[in-house]
């Protein structure tokens, strides 16, 4: 049967991890990679949108990175226990018309024995920046380890 490390019962070092590597899959804006994390039925509500399964959060993230152009986020752990984990986040991002945001969140996962995720609840707040308040500065991809954190940011 396969596996997604780290599985739960999450303490807090496997759930930075968890948490990283699921920044690290999002920052690829690669949605049929990221989905791969999911288990087939998965439920997720992100602000009004409700996908169920794989498909169509596959094609949720399509269309979001569509829109939300040269994406980059930050998680950073909030809380954890057994086979749930508590996020918060922050990516910006620009629409094509060239205005930036920041988005802010907070996401609950939960997990199955195997470390899918089978839940994703994320509430997200979009705020309009100036190009010149735009703190997220690293080439498209992963997140450089030196590059501050969310904490460390004062975000």
């Amino acid at each position: 049967m396969e596996t997604k490390p780290p599985l739960p019962p999450f303490t807090e070092d496997s759930a930075r991890q968890k948490v990283r590597m699921a920044e690290d899959a999002w920052n690829t804006r690669d949605p049929a990679r990221v989905v791969l994390v999911y288990t087939e039925d998965t439920r997720w509500r992100n602000r009004a949108e409700f996908p169920a399964g794989r498909a169509e959060v596959q094609r949720f993230l399509e269309r979001k990175w569509a829109r939300e152009l040269d994406y980059r986020l930050i998680k950073e752990l909030w809380a954890c226990g057994g086979n749930r984990i508590a996020v918060r986040f922050a990516y910006e991002w620009h629409d094509d018309s060239g205005q930036w945001y920041r988005s802010y969140g907070n996401e609950n996962w939960a997990f199955n024995e195997q470390g899918f995720m089978t839940h994703r609840h994320a509430s997200i707040n979009d705020l309009p920046i100036r190009d010149a308040d735009r703190k997220f500065f690293w080439p498209l991809g992963r997140r450089p380890d030196e590059h501050p954190g969310l904490s460390d940011l004062g975000l």
